[in-house]
């Protein structure tokens, strides 16, 4: 149904607001040198004269790459299956959006303040380069915290005993900083001005209003369409077309787009496959428990992994490996699972006592030199909580009591190395080194320790079973023994079926990233890129591909296309969703007609006409446009809440059945109308898109997939 989905989105193009910017493209593919056949060799996209051009488009990817990569460092579990075939779309829909705001902005003549740019820099940053920069001085042995204190260091580097040279690739980062951040803010204020001129005028806040307040008192007898007999009311071309050219403009599509049939095929372990893992297992288990150290290269070599944990018992999750690994001696070897997803074995190795927290006091200095100043200072017997008073803020900061983890639920954090720790635990409570250049210094000294904890070390050793070489081969065959027989999308998507193949049917742009799992879902098949991008480039309506495949060692997937329709203007009405979607509505309209016919004569009351459908009436005391009416279709509410109160019985034909009615009173409710209320309501309910008002009618082209490598 994915034209279906496209119909009710309306959308020229897909735009994506990555937000905080902690998506990024994966630098997997290498760029192909097919551009070169191509009238626009290097623009990978416009819209109307707006481009994108590929250096800019690299410098993107790359861009988002180092921010997803720290992404996944920070929170690995949120990004670990995170579909990176997305982000190359996203980045060039972030690099349009951007050049069309700002484009707008500056025709506009709108600028960005002073003010709002040191805000956005120094007091409040918005920019991920800055916070880069600041991480650059202290990786550079200066020890700034804030980006007012790398402002001053970068753009004063006198003051502070630096050189204008040391400083100078950093004024040329923060400069490339500030540019962006000054563009940034141009489009902010001017999407914000934009979103103003969105604005109800006094009819429209009334007609909200009136919306809510007007009700009736109605009783209502509803009789569904249900599903409907294609003998009963046939539905002939004719009728569809003329369907089509009445509701043509639904169907207009943004981009050039091709239909394809597209098959799926899914390997899993054949039995052969599991006989072999059990044996697998049993030669595992057996080898570790001959041997105290790691498995012998023939039995890694088939894919088993063994992996040494360090863990507190408390961090160890609840399960069998941790009712073996608590309680069993050392050098004991047990099998946790042997199944149709693999196996897992645990070995115990020893049990330590080790500290896993301790409170330091923690000290920087802007120089090695004045650190060990103030060093001596606090060593001599100044609080700690006065070194802020006693020395310059700039040059100096103390962190009072900070809690070092040494292990987390992750096991140990190498959060200070064994020599530091010594260091500091053999120093009798006075502070010590713990780093020093002569850019910078930081010097601690410890408050508290924990108690020991137990930590357990132990091996896991896992085998997770996927499908061999011979039974991907065989499903391989198969397929392919199928595609000698079905050399054209016609019969490829009709013999599918009988062949043991479930065919999807999809409608692809250059801006679809990948084969979705699921319409109006972020979910795609994996490796399913490739595909698309055949589809887009090579293939004409009527061709059938070649067999791709995801190389997943786990699930692998064999994938092959059928491009059934192409075209660039409207959904055709040969489309078989298109189709489907008219008959539909045609045949919903030619039963509502019968049964108008039928119950017509049978409106002398509600109740006869309720017996008469077979329905129960029903009352609804407080009949509101749009508000929990009970009824669907717009039409029919707009009918029924701009009937008189005679209590005349009348019967409509709606888009989902027919419907008999009897407005019993008519009423407003008491509700104090609030201006502000009403503007916000009509905002939100015409929820303006900003990027698409900016863009207008202008031509979306979208080259992408000439620049991205695929087979």
């Amino acid at each position: 149904m994915a034209t279906l989905e496209k119909i009710r989105s309306k959308s020229v193009f897909l735009i994506i607001v990555i937000g905080v910017a902690l998506l990024a493209f994966i630098v997997g593919d290498a760029l192909t040198n097919s551009q070169n056949i191509f009238g626009e060799r290097t623009t990978v996209a416009k819209i109307g004269n707006t481009k994108v051009e590929i250096n800019e488009y690299q410098r993107k990817r790359e861009e988002l790459n180092n921010q997803l990569e720290e992404a996944r460092r920070q929170n690995p579990a949120q990004f670990a299956n995170f579909d990176t075939q997305v982000l190359a779309q996203m980045a060039l829909d972030q690099l349009l959006q951007e050049k069309i705001v700002i484009e707008a902005a500056n025709k506009a003549g709108v600028r960005s303040s002073g003010n709002l740019l040191r805000f956005y820099m120094l007091d409040n940053p918005q920019n991920q380069k800055v916070m880069e920069i600041v991480g650059s001085l202290n990786q550079s042995g200066l020890s700034v915290q804030t980006p007012a204190q790398a402002y001053e260091v970068i753009f004063n580097p006198k003051r502070n005993g630096l050189t204008d040279a040391q400083m100078e690739p950093f004024q040329r980062a923060w400069l490339a900083a500030e540019k962006e951040m000054e563009q940034t803010l141009k489009g902010v204020v001017y999407q914000r001005l934009l979103s103003g001129t969105v604005k109800a005028n006094d009819l429209d806040k009334k007609a909200l209003y009136n919306d809510y307040v007007t009700t009736a008192n109605v009783d209502l007898a509803y009789l569904p369409y249900g599903v409907l007999d294609p003998k009963e009311y046939p539905v002939s071309s004719d009728e569809i077309k003329a369907e089509y050219n009445k509701e043509k403009g639904i169907f207009k599509v943004g981009e050039p787009t091709k239909d394809v049939s597209f098959i799926s095929v899914s390997i899993s372990p054949s039995a052969d496959d599991r006989k072999n893992s059990n044996a697998l297992a049993a030669r595992t288990l057996q080898a570790l428990r001959d041997s105290a150290g790691p498995l012998n290269k023939s039995i890694k070599k088939e894919g088993v992994s063994v992996t040494r944990h360090n863990m507190r018992g408390s961090d160890i999750p609840a399960g069998a490996i941790k009712d073996f690994v608590v309680s069993a001696p050392d050098d004991s070897v047990k099998m946790i699972s042997d199944d149709v997803q693999g196996f897992t074995i645990a070995r115990m190795v020893s049990k330590t006592q080790a500290v896993d927290s301790i409170q330091l006091n923690i000290v920087s200095a802007a120089s090695d030199k004045f650190g060990n100043k103030v060093m001596a200072a606090l060593n001599g017997g100044l609080p700690i909580d006065s070194v802020a008073s006693k020395f310059d803020t700039d040059s100096v900061f103390a962190q009072i009591k900070q809690w070092i983890p040494l292990y987390t639920a992750e096991g140990p954090t190498n959060a200070l190395q064994q020599s530091t720790l010594d260091s500091l635990r053999n120093a009798g409570g006075k502070f010590v080194t713990i780093q020093s250049t002569p850019q910078g210094m930081v010097f601690a000294q410890v408050t508290e320790q924990k108690a020991p904890v137990t930590i357990y070390d132990y091996d896991i050793a896992e085998y997770v079973l996927g499908p061999s070489v011979k039974t991907v081969n065989d499903e391989r065959a198969k397929l392919e023994k199928f595609l000698l027989a079905n050399k054209n999308a016609a019969s490829f998507t009709k013999n599918a079926e009988k062949a043991g193949y479930s065919v999807q049917k999809f409608s692809l742009t250059q801006s679809t990233p990948a084969i979705p799992r699921m319409m109006g879902m972020n979910s795609y098949y994996p490796d399913s890129r490739q595909v698309v991008r055949w589809v887009m480039i090579d293939a004409e309506s009527g061709d059938v591909s070649h067999i791709y495949e995801s190389k997943n060692n786990v699930s692998p997937a064999l994938y092959v296309v059928a491009v059934t329709d192409e075209y660039e203007d409207y959904v055709p009405v040969s489309n078989s969703d298109v189709t489907t979607m008219l008959t539909a509505k045609v045949r919903r309209s030619k039963a509502g007609d019968k049964l108008m016919q039928n119950f017509s004569k049978k409106t002398q009351s509600l109740q006869s006409a309720a017996q008469a459908m077979g329905v129960a009436p029903r009352n609804i005391p407080t009949f509101r446009f749009g508000m929990g009416s009970g009824v669907n279709d717009p039409a029919v509410m707009g009918r029924i809440i701009g009937s008189k109160a005679d209590k005349k019985v009348s019967i409509l034909k709606g888009e989902d059945g027919i419907y008999v009615y009897q407005v019993m009173g008519n009423s407003k409710e008491n509700f104090p109308f609030t201006d502000q209320m009403y503007e916000q309501q009509y905002y939100q309910l015409v929820n303006p898109n900003l990027i698409e008002m900016i863009k207008g009618d202008k031509t979306y082209k979208n080259n992408i997939y000439k620049f991205e490598a695929g087979d």
